[in-house]
């Protein structure tokens, strides 16, 4: 028997408070539940399934590409349907664009006016992509801020610059590492990073992962 009084749906968490954005998030989930337009249920099923979008996805998208020419081609003409072939949901994205690099080319994205992101495939966006830094300096000067990431290209490979928008979002198909022929295609997916699909990184070699 409990003789004391509590909150029974008092939120848990490490701090004594709530940041400004932390308690809009749960005011207007306990109006839209309180509304009728959503239950609490949906709501964690919601959370965890976009918990469960990581990079893994992506990488399994480009390890399929890099192993299957028809699949890519599919891919570079129609990303999300083609996506939708690995059983994998691309939710409310609306158009999804496969971008590859070459020896001769290399893109990058960004999203210069917020964080517009392909989660559904690559999960919560890492938050120096998110920055005014990023966002301002990759559209003026790529080549430096790739050096920053520890990726300088050389002169003669053209960087392109892909801005995301909320209709429009690109995922990067790196380029494949040289010497990964005999590599399944589950092992070739560990080579795949986030920041390879962003285009801040080149893919793996076999022997760093």
């Amino acid at each position: 028997m409990h003789e004391h009084e509590h909150d029974e749906h008092a939120p848990i968490t490490d701090r004594d408070e709530l940041t400004y954005y932390e308690k809009r998030v749960y005011a207007i989930q306990s109006l839209l539940i309180e509304k009728g337009l959503m239950t609490a249920d949906e709501v964690r099923r919601a959370v965890e399934d976009m918990d469960a979008r990581t990079p893994a996805l992506g990488a399994k998208v480009v390890a399929r590409a890099w192993v299957d020419p028809a699949f890519k081609a599919r891919l570079l003409t129609d990303a999300k349907a083609a996506v939708t072939e690995l059983g994998i949901d691309t939710g409310t994205l609306s158009t999804l664009v496969a971008i590859e690099n070459t020896e001769k080319l290399h893109n990058v994205v960004v999203c210069t006016l917020c964080s517009c992101y392909p989660r559904p495939i690559l999960g919560v966006p890492p938050d120096w992509y998110k920055s005014l830094n990023y966002r301002s300096r990759v559209v003026v000067d790529p080549r430096g801020v790739l050096k920053e990431f520890g990726l300088e290209l050389e002169q003669e490979i053209e960087v392109r610059v892909y801005d995301s928008t909320a209709d429009i979002r690109y995922l990067v198909i790196p380029a494949r590492p040289a010497g990964t022929e005999g590599l399944s295609e589950e092992d070739l997916a560990r080579l795949v990073t986030r920041d390879s699909m962003i285009g801040v990184a080149k893919a793996r070699m076999p022997d760093q992962y």
